[in-house]
């Protein structure tokens, strides 16, 4: 209890400074990437929108012992190299990448990661989505809830409920209590986005369930937008509560 305590501690002191001046570890016109934590990075790219402009998507980086699970490509395959070179240049080497629901701004960049030789992996709902649409497919399906390593660590893959989408999944680093919330979760201040793929009516509930799953959590990150700790949860919760 008291290692978890002091984890928290040393997490929200991390995430504290970083409001106040965010640790850029690579900026570009395409690609930014800031360090949140000891383990965890978050990639942002852009994607030219139709309805919304030039829009900032984000993903995490899980980073230990030389190894990196991506959570969202960046969203093209050019891109996604850029954030590739990077991680080399940091000896880091990516063991899996993750998509977590089936839009282009999760898997955009998915057959550089492929080229590469790495494992993608997906919730079943996510592949059975894609055949519709042009461009690669993650290799490897799970259902409801999955463990992946990364170092000496785990990443939790979990899909609780409907919301963005259909098929969007969660992950949870347990180790310094980060979420990855992705399109399901919100940042705070922003509207509701996209809708078009959306179940509405569901998703304040899926995230009740989620804040309640995980009750540690103690950073999110969200799809778009800046990280924050766990009253992300709530602004989306009350966001969608009808």
């Amino acid at each position: 209890m008291k290692k978890r305590a002091f984890t928290l501690l040393i997490v929200l002191i991390l995430f504290s400074c970083g409001k106040k001046e965010k640790q850029i570890a690579l900026k570009t016109d395409t690609l930014e990437i800031v360090q949140l934590t000891e383990h965890i990075y978050v990639h942002i790219s852009y994607l030219e929108t139709e309805s919304f402009g030039k829009v900032a998507c984000n993903g995490m980086i899980v980073v230990d012992d030389g190894e990196a699970i991506v959570m969202d490509t960046p969203v093209d395959n050019a891109v996604s190299k850029e954030l590739m070179d990077w991680l080399e240049t940091q000896h880091v080497s990516v063991k899996t990448v993750v998509a977590t629901h089936f839009h282009d701004d999760c898997l955009g960049g998915l057959k550089t990661f492929h080229e590469k030789g790495i494992a993608s992996y997906a919730h079943q709902r996510t592949i059975a989505l894609l055949p519709e649409k042009e461009g690669e497919r993650p290799q490897n399906g799970f259902t409801d809830l999955m463990e992946i390593h990364v170092g000496d660590k785990k990443v939790v893959l979990d899909f609780v409920g409907e919301g963005h989408t259909q098929d969007n999944i969660i992950a949870y680093f347990p180790h310094e209590d980060v979420m990855f919330g992705g399109c399901l979760v919100k940042s705070i201040g922003a509207g509701k986005g996209f809708l078009g793929d959306a179940n509405v009516a569901a998703w304040s509930q899926t995230v009740s369930r989620i804040k309640s799953k995980y009750p540690n959590t103690a950073m999110v990150v969200p799809g778009h937008g800046e990280s924050g700790d766990s009253e992300l949860l709530d602004y989306t919760i009350a966001l969608f509560k009808e």
